[in-house]
This record gives C-alpha cells, structure tokens and sequence, in this order.
C-alpha cells in the first residue's frame, strides 16, 4: 500500500509535516491510502489521538482527505500542488497572451485618487476603532447593487476577491465539507477550496453560466456551498443569462441551506446584464472586484450578504488585518464616483477582441467560446502539445490544467492585449495545433 515509505515523528506537528513533505516530494502520491490512525500510532510509538490531530492538520491543509470507514488518503490535487505552477515559461519575443491581465491603457489612472486620497487622510486620520468601511465607497456599492436587482445587506471590504470568498467560506464551512465549483473554472478558487480543507464538486460550465442539471446532482450529493461568477467568467468568458438564473435560483430553493457565493469580478468591463442569485437561500455573499476595471495591485473588493455571514466575515477580520487600507477605499471610491473607468467603452473594447478571435477561429473550422470578458477558451485534443507548439510559433497561452477538474482540456487565449492587425496570425497558428474532428462538442 506504501511502499518503501518510513513515516516519522513522535508529536503531532512532527507526524504532519512528514506526511507533507513527503506528498510535496511525491514519495507520497496523489490518491494514496493512509494507514489507519491506530495502526500508525503503534508504529510511532504514540498515542492514536497524537496521530488523529495530526490527519486534522492536514485535512485542513487541504492535504489529505477523509471518506469514513474507507479511510485517509492523499488528496487527489493537494494543496502543495498549486495551480500557479502550472504555467508557461514565456521566452523573450514571444507574444503572452497567458496572464489574464486588463489592458493597462484600459485602466484609469491612479495618482490623482490617491492624491486626493492622501490629502484627505491628512486632515481625516483613520485611527484604531474607526469605521472599517468608507462611508462612500459603500454608497457607491449599494446603489450600484440597488441598479442590478441585488438584496440590500450590510458592506464588507476585502482585499480582492479570494480574500472575500474565502472569508465566506470559512464563516460557515468545515474541513470536509463539499463545494460545487465551476469546471472550467477560476485556477485560484480551485486551490483555495482543498487548502481549506474542504472538497471540491465540479459543475459543467455553458455559455450561460453553470449548468443546472450539475448544480442539482452536486447539491443533492451533499455539496453545502455553491459559488457561482456571474459574468466574465475565468476562463470561459460565460455570463449567466436570465433563463439560467432562473433555472439555478429553482434549484437553490431546493437547496435552501446552501451557503451561495456570487462573483462579479467582471463589474464594469463588460456590457451584459446582471441576473443575480443572491437571496435564493439563507447564507449568501455577493462580491465586486477593483482588479480587473481600475487595477489588480489595488486589491480591493466589496461584498454584500446576509446579516449572519457578513457579521461572520468581519467579526474575523477584525481579529486579523482589522480592515483594508482606508485611503484606497477612498481612492477607489473617487475613481468610481468620477466615472474614471467608461464602462461601455471598456466592454466594447475587449468586446471586439474577443469577437474578431472567435470570428476568426470559426473560419478556420476552430470552435472557441468568449461571451463576455478578456479571455477567450479554445477546446484542444491535446493541451500539452497545443500550449508547446503555440510557443514555439511565438504565441504563449494558459494551459487548460490551471483551471479544469473533470472536464476536457483547453487552452486560455487572454485576448486584451491583442492588436487588431495581429488577430488573423494568431487564428492561423491557433488553427495549426487543433485537430478538428466532426461534431466535436466542448463544454
């Protein structure tokens, strides 16, 4: 079952971090059985309740997981095995088109804001005790909330919005519990969720958002969270549309104990309609992102939700940062206040990116998908091959593997950074590594 494997350590820290190492070394593999508490008590020479706090430590960790009598095992994508390093190495004069960064000359400039913002805090100090959410900045949020059909609830500021949703997630979840999860999905929510110890349960993904058939087998197999990105999303471009946002919210009243986490980091950059979910069940969060329309270093995001899970939410962040800086939540503020971001040229912009990509794919017999957003998915027979032989024709894409669980590999085309003139020779070397076959389908 274990090989050669000598497990060490006689206190429970000691024992975990054996473990880890030995799963970050791969002397331990992906699936592999654990010997049972008491069998490696006696092996140690310890304790079993020694041994069971440390498989604690790791369940938490997102390192290993736990399926009742049918014992501990590695987890299958464990947390030492983040989705960042699943990357492309990019050689000098090839174009990236990996990142999935805005377009800087998209993005308002910040020194006035923050000018503003600093001679503000000069003759309005933030000291200990006060307020942790700019009085602003949480008009702006709320009405702009009002606009888009999303419950009143109380404001919460985080520094962007992983910072939010695992906040959320830990108001109300434990190690163990299951998440449904898009798949494709964003690369970095698939790393949180095991590194907080909690499972993932993948959700097919459309045009249209996440699928409703998925999101009901999910639920009914015991998923307790749901998160869900609205629009622009990463790395599919989908945008939930009014006929699936009523399908879902159908199946969330059956679900109504479901803790539901709405992400609209696409906020501003793109021209579809909200059609959101929160209310649908007791525990849910709503967050909006600075990063993608006024700048990712800015590390900012509001959130909305029930009164429960945002009191949890900032109860803990008292305890931790206290709160996020309050003269870039000035400076955000006024950036939002004075329109320093144009929405609908913005949207436009990617807009046309995405749509010459597709057009252009479409013709060289190439399915891809981009509703909304800066990135465009481009299905692939196979990844490995697809990513190398773009690289090698001068063009660098995020691999599929960053952000797939179960579903079929792709590749991210992150179109914000594309010029007009160069849209034709990215088709033409897209194209080359793609073996179409006749009805393909993707999702």
């Amino acid at each position: 079952m274990l090989g050669e494997y000598r497990f060490a350590g006689r206190r429970a820290a000691e024992i975990s971090a054996n473990i880890e190492q030995a799963v970050g070394t791969g002397e331990l593999e992906p699936g592999q059985l654990l010997p049972p508490m008491r069998e490696l008590a006696d092996l140690l020479g310890v304790n079993p309740n020694t041994v069971a706090a440390a498989y604690r430590t790791l369940r938490e960790r997102g390192v290993i997981e736990t399926d009742g009598r049918r014992g501990s095992r590695v987890r299958s994508k464990p947390a030492t095995t983040g989705r960042e390093f699943i990357r492309v190495e990019v050689p000098e004069g090839v174009r990236d088109l990996s990142t999935g960064n805005p377009d800087p000359a998209l993005l308002p400039a910040l020194a006035p804001a923050f000018a503003w913002a600093a001679e503000r805090g000069d003759r309005e100090p933030v000291l200990y005790g006060g307020e942790p959410v700019d009085p602003e900045l949480a008009g702006l949020a709320r009405a702009d909330w009002a606009a888009d059909g999303v419950p009143t609830g109380p404001v919460a500021v985080t520094s962007g919005s992983l910072d939010a949703i695992e906040r959320v997630l830990a108001a109300h979840l434990r190690p163990g519990d299951t998440v449904a999860v898009e798949d494709p999905g964003w690369g970095s929510l698939l790393d949180l969720v095991p590194a907080l110890g909690l499972r993932t349960a993948p959700v097919g993904v459309d045009d249209e958002g996440p699928l409703p058939e998925d999101v009901a087998r999910a639920l009914a197999g015991g998923a307790r969270a749901l998160i869900v990105t609205d629009r622009a999303q990463n790395p599919t471009g989908a945008a939930v549309s009014a006929a699936r946002a009523r399908a879902l919210r159908e199946v969330l009243r059956g679900h109504p104990g479901t803790l539901l986490v709405e992400d609209d980091h696409g906020h501003r950059i793109v021209d579809l309609p909200l059609y959101p979910l929160a209310g649908a069940t007791r525990h849910w969060a709503f967050v909006r992102s600075a990063a993608k329309a006024y700048g990712p270093d800015l590390r900012l995001a509001v959130l909305t939700g029930d009164e429960v899970t945002l009191d949890r939410v900032r109860g803990r962040q008292r305890l931790g940062p206290g709160w996020v800086s309050r003269i870039t939540q000035r400076a955000v503020a006024r950036l939002w206040a004075d329109g320093a971001v144009d929405a609908g040229e913005v949207a436009a912009a990617y807009g046309r990116r995405r749509d010459a990509l597709i057009a252009a794919l479409a013709e060289r017999g190439v399915a891809a998908r981009g509703r909304s957003g800066m990135n465009v998915w481009v299905p692939v027979p196979d990844e490995t091959g697809a990513v190398a032989r773009l690289l090698q024709a001068g063009w660098a894409v995020a691999p599929g593997a960053r952000f797939r669980l179960a579903s079929p590999a792709g590749v991210r085309v992150t179109v914000s950074a594309v010029g007009e003139g160069e849209v034709g020779e990215l088709a033409d070397a897209v194209a080359s590594v793609v073996r179409v076959s006749p009805g393909r389908g993707y999702v």
